[in-house]
């Protein structure tokens, strides 16, 4: 991963026992989901997407939106939920998302989003949890 310590810190054998094989792949190597692979793709009810290796909140449903690139997309985090690095793998630039909380890889953000940002959080589903709004009785 990175040398930085996060608040939530664990070891490699806690993060392979917390992690399915698929989010530790993607969470702590960077590693990329399959489009349209995670049924979050479609989660359209109010609520909160948290990180899944830590449960930090990082985006509310209402900034979710339909990209149509097959990987979760956000306007923008919960302020100071994320943070961002450089990333110049595969050949290109990019700007990596992770979770300030513990670290882990969540995706990339692009600067081809709908306003009001302009940015489009694309975001790897496995990385997420989502909870629902509480429904008022």
């Amino acid at each position: 991963m990175d040398t930085k310590t996060y608040p939530v810190t664990r070891t490699d054998a806690e993060w392979r026992q917390l992690l399915t094989p698929e989010q530790y792949h993607i969470m702590r190597g960077h590693g990329t989901e399959r489009p349209g692979s995670c049924a979050l793709l479609t989660e359209h009810r109010p609520g909160t997407f948290e990180c899944a290796g830590c449960s930090t909140p990082l985006f509310e449903g209402k900034v979710k939106f339909e990209s149509g690139t097959g990987w979760p997309s956000f306007n923008e985090p919960i302020p100071g939920s994320v943070e961002s690095t450089t990333d110049r793998s595969h050949g290109m630039t990019r700007t990596e998302v992770h979770c300030a909380t513990c670290g882990s890889h969540l995706g990339h953000v692009f600067p081809d989003g709908p306003p009001p940002t302009g940015l489009r959080y694309c975001i790897n589903g496995v990385a997420l949890n989502f909870v629902p709004a509480a429904v008022n009785a």
